[in-house]
């Protein structure tokens, strides 16, 4: 018997349900649904296996204070993942950037051509 081999990708471009900015805005709303899904796992995890050891209570981490040490670790951990989470507006803010540094070029161009320079 013969074996028909299907099309394992889709050909041609992504379809777009949403306008660029609704799925940018998606985009960032989806990346950290996935991140707090798997934290808050983690940290369920993590306090039931202190519970089951009798090291600490759930109350204990709730109430936890933070060393200014830890704080600041803390804090260049929350800018990282922002970084992350915030990477596709970063990347049209660069963008823009990069068409108005070609755009002033192409005003001092006009201008000198206007000047006669």
């Amino acid at each position: 018997m013969d074996t028909i081999k299907l099309q394992q990708k889709a050909k041609g471009e992504r379809p777009a349900y949403l306008d660029a900015e609704v799925e940018k805005v998606l985009s960032i709303t989806m990346a950290l649904a996935g991140e707090v899904a798997v934290m808050r796992e983690r940290i369920d995890s993590i306090e039931r296996l202190l519970e089951k050891a009798a090291v600490l209570t759930r109350a204990e981490v709730e109430h936890y204070a933070p060393t200014a040490e830890e704080h600041a670790e803390r804090e260049a951990w929350r800018e990282g993942f922002l970084d992350v989470v915030l990477r596709v507006v970063a990347q049209e803010k660069e963008a823009l950037e990069e068409m108005a540094r070609g755009m002033e070029s192409y005003d001092e161009a006009i201008r000198r051509v206007e000047s006669g320079d």
